[in-house]
């Protein structure tokens, strides 16, 4: 942007942004009374001629009169009424009338305002001042819709889509009144002999409506198009009527509830990587191996018994158990103790290895012995 318009282009075109978004201003009222001012003698100046007609009456001057007044009153209420402003005087009372969540809604102060700040409400840094059951700030009216005029603010979404459509209609009924009086159809059937059907006679009527009375069909596009825009925004805040919240609400709970997926996103990737690391560091450590050597320690005595039926040293191990007939013998205690693992089996020892273990053993309790 600044080096389109310069640095004074710029800040000229950030004051006006600032000035028609920021802040207070009466900018789009000032449009809105110019465009219902502008259809309205428009209305007036192209159709009023033809009314009373074949299908309206003269009553229809009065009541679209009538109809606009209401409407632009309704705007009037809405701009001006108090959207319930929270004050000094005020704040206990609406403290008590809207109680904290603890989720969206928590208790703490305003921090521009110096008050406790009630449930549902919210500062608008356009208007500069809080507000109870905050929806949202309306440029259209210059004000806030709060608590005080949000009943106003539905009034006057459902009367102007009334009012477009009331509109639209008149205007049809004024185009087919012109059609009836002027005997387009007998006209297009009769003397260019166009056959009487709807297909054939349709695009001819169009290009005759359109070269004769342009902009009453403009008009008629045009508040048919606002009917519909009216109907959406009107039904919207119906539903949040009847469902008891607010558009600030219906933001802090989407963002709440965004909120919570990621929460829940990351504490899923927290722990899948906790388990990934884990799985890593098992597979990094070597396998654990018994050692194939006796360790003949508390374990080793400790350990189920292993039967040495089908040792092919059992008898020859036997006999000489029977020659040490003491106690703690250690052969006496190989025989009735052995702890093994997968790797040594007794079945595949020979007498020297048994016996180099005995030695190894006793070794060892007399050198605990000696200590």
């Amino acid at each position: 942007m600044g080096a389109v318009f310069g640095d004074r282009g710029t800040n000229c075109i950030l004051s006006v942004e600032y000035y028609c978004c920021d802040r207070p201003n009466p900018i789009l009222q000032i449009i809105y009374l110019a465009i219902i001012g502008a259809i309205y003698y428009i209305i007036a100046k192209t159709s009023f001629a033809y009314i009373p007609g074949y299908y309206l009456s003269g009553v229809h001057r009065y009541t679209s009169l009538l109809a606009v007044g209401i409407g632009i009153l309704l705007f009037v209420l809405t701009s001006f009424s108090d959207p319930g402003t929270i004050k000094a005087e005020n704040v206990s009372q609406y403290l008590s009338v809207y109680p904290y969540d603890n989720i969206i809604y928590t208790e703490k102060e305003c921090s521009t305002c110096k008050l406790p700040k009630p449930a549902r409400s919210k500062h608008c840094s356009i208007c500069n001042r809080c507000v109870a059951r905050f929806d949202h700030h309306c440029g259209w009216m210059n004000n806030c819709i709060g608590e005080r005029n949000t009943r106003y603010f539905l009034a006057f979404l459902l009367w102007h889509f009334l009012l477009c459509i009331y509109g639209t209609v008149a205007i049809g009924l004024v185009l087919a009144g012109r059609l009836k009086e002027l005997r387009v159809v007998y006209i297009l059937t009769v003397y260019y002999g166009v056959e009487n059907s709807f297909g054939s006679l349709a695009p001819h009527v169009v290009q005759w409506l359109l070269a004769s009375y342009n902009t009453q069909i403009l008009l008629m596009v045009f508040t048919a198009i606002v009917s519909l825009l009216l109907a959406g925004f009107f039904a919207y805040h119906a539903k949040l009527c009847l469902t008891n919240t607010t558009t600030n609400e219906t933001f802090k709970w989407q963002d709440y509830i965004s909120w919570q997926k990621k929460l829940r996103e990351a504490r899923a990737s927290t722990a899948a990587l906790k388990a990934s690391i884990s799985g890593i560091s098992n597979e990094g450590k070597p396998p654990e191996r018994k050692s194939p050597n006796f360790k003949m320690d508390d374990r080793f005595f400790s350990s189920q018994r292993l039967h040495l039926e089908h040792s092919p040293f059992y008898s020859f191990l036997m006999a000489v158990a029977l020659f040490f007939r003491k106690r703690g013998n250690p052969i006496h205690l190989i025989l009735q103790n052995v702890k093994m693992d997968d790797q040594f089996q007794l079945s595949k020892v020979g007498p020297r290895r048994l016996f180099r273990k005995m030695e190894t053993h006793t070794s060892y309790k007399n050198s605990i012995g000696d200590e």
